[in-house]
């Protein structure tokens, strides 16, 4: 299983780690660390040197509770951090984490490598054909709602099931539109109770009937801190078990604040797959 970066190949019969980016003042964890661009370039050299295979820039938090904010306020937020990072780091790959088409296009314009939408290409109608015509990878996570409202009242007769039809129908679309390299999501925290993440961490397995990778993104999460009833930032150790658990059912992309210690699980989960 592979992933075609705009020429850069990324092998994922061993999983590899996405390192964040987060250029906003207000995400739940690191929100307003890499506001200005030694910043910026000092935390992905770490991420790289710590492990990281992608570089995940996001300029929205979308944590629950926050509105979307404007096109133009986001590109002023990412872009140029984007082509810093391309120029300083040529060997790094590049993702966008956006829902805004335009947003997409005008990072991929200047050389990032794909694009994680949180919507999964649903807010921004545009968004399928900007992926389409750059022909790089997309990551289509599920939300129940927007981060405004997403956690008011998330109700599923069954999570599972109802994740498993609305990634069916979202490979539907984006395989109309000629998108080859698609990479699934189930959205820890995003419209779900800890309840919900839990059965969909425990199930991640299933999401593998698709034969497409699988991202798992529990990064210091709430379903972490507030089980073990602690803050984000002492959530690491959490943080590490839930990234193994994923391993083990089947996750190929560890989307984490740390890179080292998600490395680190790669790698003794893959060296106990050596023995029998």
């Amino acid at each position: 299983m592979t992933l075609n970066c705009r020429g850069k190949i990324v092998d994922l019969s061993t999983p590899v780690v996405m390192g964040i980016l987060n250029l906003t003042p207000n995400s739940f964890f690191d929100g307003g660390k890499f506001t200005n661009e030694e910043a910026v370039l000092q935390q992905v050299e770490k991420l790289l040197r710590d492990g990281a295979t992608i570089i995940d820039v996001g300029g929205m938090s979308s944590k629950p509770g926050t509105e979307i904010i404007s096109v133009e306020e986001e590109l002023k937020r990412v872009l140029k951090s984007v082509e810093l990072i391309l120029e300083k780091f040529p060997e790094a790959i590049v993702s966008i984490d956006s829902m805004h088409a335009r947003v997409a296009d005008e990072c991929l314009q200047r050389g990032a490598h794909l694009i994680n939408d949180i919507s999964a290409g649903r807010f921004d109608v545009d968004m399928v054909q900007v992926i389409a015509k750059y022909k790089v990878p997309f990551v289509l996570m599920h939300m129940q709602g927007l981060p405004s409202d997403m956690q008011n009242n998330p109700v599923y007769e069954n999570v599972t099931n109802e994740l498993l039809d609305f990634f069916a129908e979202r490979i539907k679309v984006c395989r109309g539109a000629g998108i080859n390299d698609l990479i699934l999501d189930v959205g820890f925290g995003f419209g779900k109770t800890t309840e919900h993440n839990f059965t969909l961490l425990r199930n991640l397995n299933l999401f593998n009937t698709f034969n497409l990778p699988v991202l798992a993104g529990v990064s210091r999460k709430g379903m972490i801190y507030k089980t073990l009833a602690i803050k984000p930032e002492d959530a690491l150790n959490g943080t590490s078990v839930l990234n193994t658990v994923a391993l083990l059912n089947g996750a190929k992309i560890l989307r984490v604040h740390d890179a080292k210690e998600a490395k680190e699980a790669i790698a003794l989960v893959e060296r106990m797959k050596c023995y029998h």
